[in-house]
């Protein structure tokens, strides 16, 4: 009978589906093993080959370890919200909840056809009511609450209140009271910069940019300040940054995080300005090198250039600077700004503290307000990009740190501190610590760490995300809503037209919008902006474990049992931003007693691209995307399933190749056909014997660490050598079907129900390996005569040495030239040696 993929995976899924056979049990008496893909998004275009990878790995490396006898949570479910399902139901005339759905309805059936084992009770999206009704909560819960820099974890508000001012009430205190408390909430409000379009006069997201320009209508876009919601992860970084020892995941992702995070120790000091009451304070990482700061630069958004814009003689100028950078983007103006421009302010200058020296003010995009203090000192001679700041703009250049050849490029090496004054002759690290010692000493400055990861903006002027649970009152300020009242559910509506403002259409629907204040009772506005598609996707895969639970979040044993997350699998494009807030918020979750571990992801795997048949990335734009349903269609679920698996490196970047999934297919023709050669016997042959245990060994080792295309090829190897002596063993072909079952699970159960062999696959215990068996009972010596290699014997594996040397001097006869052998050593199990003459 010939393999008819069609009929065999139908059957089988429907088996599966009529069974429940994949869900997810709660036997706290069984090791568990949580089993996640990250959280996708189910885009308009699909699903093609390249996502097929991490979800094919997923389900081999659950299945195996069920078969090892754990309780497996494998659950999926959908990152809906957010600007790319608002833009694809805008683009096809549709509301973006009606996109979604018929989003994921072809996703799921791409996934379905796969044979995934999906528990899909367990199925979310983050567009579910009873699921966003939890991202509120987490909201609300950072709202109220504060970082005790003390205790290093976050505690209620009303702590805080109770400690400034004697009582817990915050409607009691002034409104400065307020503020002061406002302060240091980890949500808190605050005017952050919007990509806008003069022209369509809306916000927009990074995404709907094309080089700096708006995608729609091809205007300048401008950085417009509004108030947003900000949550303060950067509280959390330092430990975010030293719990990355602990976690079991690939040093490409945490060093991905150790410089999003960017903990750096320097110091803060301030240089006067010549003439004024007025300094600027400035970050430094090398506070060594203060001898050769010969100018300073200030961010273009920088507060001094307003306060002193009277005494700044070309404020044209400056103003004009101003205004071009405002277009660009923080991307923009660090990372993509290949030539360095700025703008002297003529007419003030600072003085270097450290040598009364005057130096020149200048303001320049590549330094941001938003990291340390919007000011830097520069030291040309020992930083590149002043180094070419200052060539361009002719400004001087002085070494400070011997070692290099300041006429050619910036020194950035170690050496010792020259024209340095006190300095002189100390290394880095001893100028480092003396110069922050003298700078406290004279009151000038303090030691300081600071963080190049920014606190979380939250805001989005969207109407297709979750709705901030917030009121805000002109008498009362921000008010959060109450627990009985989430969720604070999106307005149903036709039409969801832009403000024209920069503000949320929402601001557009005015019963919804319009509300009375809960605590006085006067006219009170919801919050327009709703939230990013960030928020959902970063504590999703704990709602998995008790997802139809209305009391809480999650159910605290549940919780206890299932987390932390045992094999996290993903690309590397969330190497940070996920990433870190799911970080940031488990750790806040963890502070407030809602979870039992300070870290979500236990082990983390990188899953590589595949790239197309071109080898250029699959886009419709270069007609080269595959569809798994066309590859399943033609040659099965189970072929495509191994071959994903087969291509190569799990973590690196591979081909697609039709002439592989063509070999796959072959391969699995193979071991079906093997059931014509199937001999009674429930015990391994003497000839498989040493192989099938070292199959067992390696396949379980490799599945371990996801180098399941090596486990393939030996699996492979062991069906040859069934075809090589034209037999298999009941016991050698039920060991491989359990072996090749996590991989291939459609063939496998139908060729074991054929063969009338117990219950299923699924029931079943991953076989065993006995390590004297991987042993082979013989061995290949070589034979050396006068050093060079002459031949090969094949002994026994405890074969004495007389017996050895006899079978040695035979396979020489007429192969020495009528030499007489004068010497022969053995070593054991190795070489023979042969000396003639």
């Amino acid at each position: 009978m010939s393999y008819n993929h069609k009929e065999v995976e139908l059957k089988w899924q429907k088996i599966w589906a009529e069974g429940n056979m994949f869900r997810t049990k709660e036997d706290c008496t069984k090791p568990k093993c949580y089993v996640l893909d990250m959280f996708p998004y189910p885009s308009g275009e699909g699903l093609h080959v390249g996502h097929i990878k991490g979800y094919t790995a997923t389900d081999t490396y659950s299945r195996y370890k069920e078969l090892n006898g754990f309780n497996i949570l494998h659950p999926i479910g959908w990152d809906a919200f957010g600007l790319p399902a608002e833009n694809y139901a805008l683009k096809n005339k549709m509301h973006p909840e009606a996109a979604v759905k018929k989003n994921i309805d072809t996703f799921k059936s791409q996934l379905s056809v796969l044979g995934v084992n999906y528990d899909w009770e367990r199925e979310i999206s983050t567009t579910d009511p009873e699921y966003y009704k939890w991202t509120q909560w987490i909201f609300i819960k950072l709202y109220n609450s504060y970082y005790d820099e003390e205790a290093n974890k976050a505690k209620p508000i009303e702590d805080l209140i109770e400690k400034k001012y004697g009582h817990r009430d915050y409607y009691k205190l002034t409104k400065p009271e307020r503020k002061e408390i406002d302060d240091e909430r980890l949500a808190f409000e605050e005017y952050e910069p919007i990509n806008w379009c003069p022209s369509c006069k809306t916000g927009l997201a990074n995404e709907d940019l094309e080089d700096g320009n708006c995608e729609r209508c091809g205007s300048e876009i401008e950085q417009k300040p509004m108030l947003q919601w900000v949550l303060r992860i950067k509280k959390y970084a330092d430990r975010m940054l030293y719990s990355l020892d602990s976690l079991d995941w690939e040093s490409m992702i945490t060093d991905s995080q150790r410089s999003w995070i960017g903990r750096s120790e320097g110091a803060e000091l301030d240089f006067k300005i010549e003439g004024e009451d007025e300094g600027v304070r400035v970050y430094t990482t090398r506070p060594d090198t203060l001898f050769g700061a010969t100018f300073m630069v200030i961010a273009p958004e920088h507060p001094l250039i307003e306060k002193l814009g009277s005494k700044i003689k070309n404020i044209d100028a400056v103003r004009k600077y101003q205004q071009d950078s405002n277009k660009k983007t923080a991307f923009e103006r660090v990372e993509l700004a290949k030539d360095k421009t700025g703008v002297r302010l003529e007419g003030i200058s600072a003085i270097n503290p450290v040598n009364n020296e005057k130096i020149e003010i200048w303001t320049a995009d590549y330094v941001m307000m938003n990291y340390a203090t919007g000011a830097i000192m520069a030291v040309p001679a020992h930083d590149e990009r002043d180094y070419e700041f200052a060539n361009k703009f002719g400004i001087k250049i002085i070494e400070v740190i011997s070692g290099g050849d300041i006429k050619k490029e910036a020194y950035t090496g170690d050496g010792v501190l020259v024209n340095s004054d006190f300095l002189n002759d100390l290394n880095i690290a001893e100028a480092k610590k003396k110069m922050i010692e003298w700078l406290v000493e004279k009151g000038i400055g303090t030691k300081k760490v600071n963080y190049r990861i920014q606190d979380w903006g939250f805001s989005r002027q969207r109407y297709w995300g979750e709705p901030i649970p917030m009121i805000y009152c002109p008498e009362c300020g921000n008010v959060p809503l109450k627990e009985e009242d989430l969720p604070l559910t999106l307005p149903k509506v036709d039409h969801y037209e832009l403000s024209g403002t920069g503000e949320s259409p929402l601001v557009n629907i005015k019963d919804w919008i319009n509300v009375k204040c809960p605590i006085c009772g006067k006219g009170a506005k919801r919050e327009a902006n709703t939230m990013p598609q960030w928020a959902g996707s970063s504590w999703y895969y704990l709602r998995y474990i008790d997802n139809k639970n209305n009391n809480e979040l999650v159910n605290k044993d549940k919780e206890n049992y299932w987390m932390n997350i045992d094999m996290y699998v993903g690309g590397a494009e969330h190497a940070t931003r996920h990433l870190i807030y799911a970080r940031f918020w488990h750790k806040f979750l963890y502070d407030i007693g809602v979870v039992s571990t300070d870290e979500p992801f236990k082990r983390l795997q990188h899953v590589g691209l595949v790239m197309a048949e071109d080898g250029r990335k699959m886009s419709k734009r270069f007609v080269n995307v595959v569809n798994p349903s066309d590859v399943i269609e033609n040659f099965g679920a189970d072929t495509l399933r191994l071959y994903e698996m087969f291509m190569g490196d799990f973590k690196k970047t591979v081909s697609w190749s039709t002439n592989g999934v063509k070999g796959s297919r072959r391969f699995l023709e193979r071991v079906w056909n093997l059931q014509d050669m199937v001999t009674d016997g429930d015990e391994y042959s003497k000839e498989c014997e040493s192989l099938i245990h070292k199959t067992i060994k390696k396949v379980g080792e490799d599945f371990e660490e996801f180098k399941f295309n090596t486990a393939i090829a030996m699996m492979m190897t062991l069906v040859n050598k069934f075809y090589e002596i034209g037999k298999v063993t009941n016991k050698e072909f039920k060991t491989l079907l359990t072996l090749l079952n996590p991989l291939t699970p459609h063939i496998t159960e139908e060729i074991w129900q054929a063969r009338g062999y117990t219950g299923m696959i699924k029931g079943e215990t991953w076989p065993k390996y006995d390590k004297e068996k991987l042993i082979d009972d013989t061995i290949e010596v070589p034979i050396q005569v006068n050093g060079k290699l002459r031949a090969k014997i094949v002994i026994d594996r405890n074969e004495d040495e007389a017996s050895v040397l006899a079978k040695a001097r035979r396979e020489m006869e007429g192969m020495l030239d009528g030499k007489e052998i004068v010497k022969e050593i053995y070593v054991g199990g190795k070489i023979v040696n042969m000396v003639v003459r």
